[in-house]
């Protein structure tokens, strides 16, 4: 492949050892960096994968007035050119489309990478990235697999940069409240939580191995996974259900509620988790879970669950998608950017709702205007160091959560976990899924 990992970081090497060294754009000084945000309050953005929710994340960023929506990269460029349009609507002059983010990479005037692509390049981007001098918003999940996500905390002590990760829930008004709530002690001490999500996928069928479309460049999509043939139903959205490339819904939607569970209940690393499910509603392509519940235990009793239909869509507590605590005095049900709490007879002890609907079933916007408080707490880090909302370890830890899990289930057994470090103990079978194979050159190092 023309210009591998190895041969972009040779390339890069001198403007990452000055990323190291001041914390700074490649090509600028400290001084002349902080001249450049000091008069241009705006940042420059680089959005990698714009075919669904990365479009909506671009758009988004767009509507900030203190951002510039600079470049667009995809390997489709029908969704690249779809953005670029959408984009220029919006902040009335036209982003760049480039095809192979890593010449996004190489520019000067990008500040920061916005990484909305299939989960197997999240973490392998955010490396890059930061390797190249650059800040890093990266939806979630943070990582394919554990290692990755350790991986990603290491580089961004060792590059010095700031890594947001899109757990938007962390900066909704609301959810901080009924955190704060939880922690004040609302309903006595809190020792379990349950999250859940719902939704009515239908069959994605048996794929036939076709021509790759000639607007797609079907190897820099695959990039840092081992090679496989094109079949006609894995883009754009379906490569969530192959481990491959995905990590199911446990990661697609369950991060999201594991780590308000993980929040709230103030917990990091589990000391068991277990996973029962399966594909069971349909016979095709599908390979991981379309219905799942996941246990966690963790010390000083405490534990959550999580449960995942992907087929069935009846809702839990009147919700699509969810978190409630249960606690000695009662429980607080969080959905979306309201809360209610209740007493120990189920009766609503206090009820804060969110001003506008989410619909969280949205494939790739759910709520802008609560998106927007995310990311701006993610320039504010950029400019004046204040601690994010969902930093790398932080979501590292949720996501590990959710990882663990689908090791559980894909090993059909229990996994003790070290409530230290959140290895798995005793399972080499476990262990094996603890990080993945690469293409040949797209390995990550630090």
């Amino acid at each position: 492949m023309e210009n591998t990992r190895r041969e972009f970081l040779k390339k890069s090497a001198g403007v990452s050892a000055l990323a190291v060294a001041g914390g700074v754009l490649p090509g600028f000084s400290a001084r002349s960096y902080n001249r450049i945000m000091g008069s241009n309050e705006k940042i420059r953005v680089s959005v990698m994968g714009v075919n669904s929710r990365g479009k909506a994340l671009a758009d988004t960023f767009a509507n900030q007035t203190n951002c510039d929506v600079a470049h667009i990269c995809d390997v489709d460029r029908h969704a690249m050119e779809k953005c670029i349009v959408s984009v220029n609507e919006i902040q009335k002059h036209q982003p760049k489309g480039i095809s192979d983010f890593r010449r996004s990479l190489e520019s000067k005037d990008i500040d920061a990478m916005v990484i909305a692509t299939p989960d197997h390049w999240h973490a392998p981007a955010a490396l890059l990235s930061m390797q190249a001098g650059k800040q890093v918003y990266v939806e979630k999940p943070c990582s394919h697999n554990p290692a990755e996500g350790e991986m990603l905390i290491k580089a961004a002590k060792r590059y010095d940069k700031v890594v947001q990760m899109g757990n938007q829930r962390r900066s909704y008004p609301n959810v901080i409240k009924a955190i704060q709530e939880l922690r004040d002690g609302t309903i006595g001490r809190s020792y379990l939580g349950k999250g859940w999500y719902t939704n009515n996928r239908g069959p994605i069928g048996i794929g036939k191995e076709v021509a790759v479309p000639e607007w797609l460049n079907w190897d820099l999509w695959q990039g840092p996974a081992p090679r496989k043939a094109y079949k006609d139903n894995i883009v754009h959205y379906n490569w969530h259900w192959r481990w491959h490339w995905g990590t199911g819904e446990a990661l697609n939607n369950g991060t999201h509620m594991i780590d308000l569970l993980r929040w709230g209940l103030d917990v990091d690393y589990p000391t068991k988790v277990s996973s029962s499910g399966g594909r069971y509603r349909y016979h095709d392509d599908w390979e991981t879970p379309d219905t799942q519940i996941i246990n966690f235990e963790f010390g000083n009793n405490i534990a959550m669950t999580w449960e995942g239909r992907s087929c069935n869509g009846k809702t839990i507590e009147g919700s699509t998608v969810g978190a409630m605590f249960y606690g000695e005095n009662g429980s607080l049900l969080i959905d979306g950017n309201a809360y209610t709490i209740f007493d120990l007879q189920s009766k609503v002890v206090k009820e804060v709702k969110n001003e506008k609907i989410i619909d969280a079933r949205n494939l790739s916007n759910p709520d802008a205007n609560l998106d927007s408080k995310h990311i701006q707490n993610f320039f504010e880090s950029i400019k004046t160091g204040a601690k994010l909302n969902s930093d790398i370890d932080s979501g590292h830890k949720s996501t590990l959560l959710v990882q663990l899990g689908n090791i559980s289930q894909r090993v059909g057994s229990n996994l003790k976990i070290d409530p230290k470090t959140g290895h798995i103990l005793d399972n080499k079978e476990a262990l094996s899924l603890w990080q993945r194979n690469y293409e040949k050159g797209w390995e990550m190092k630090l």
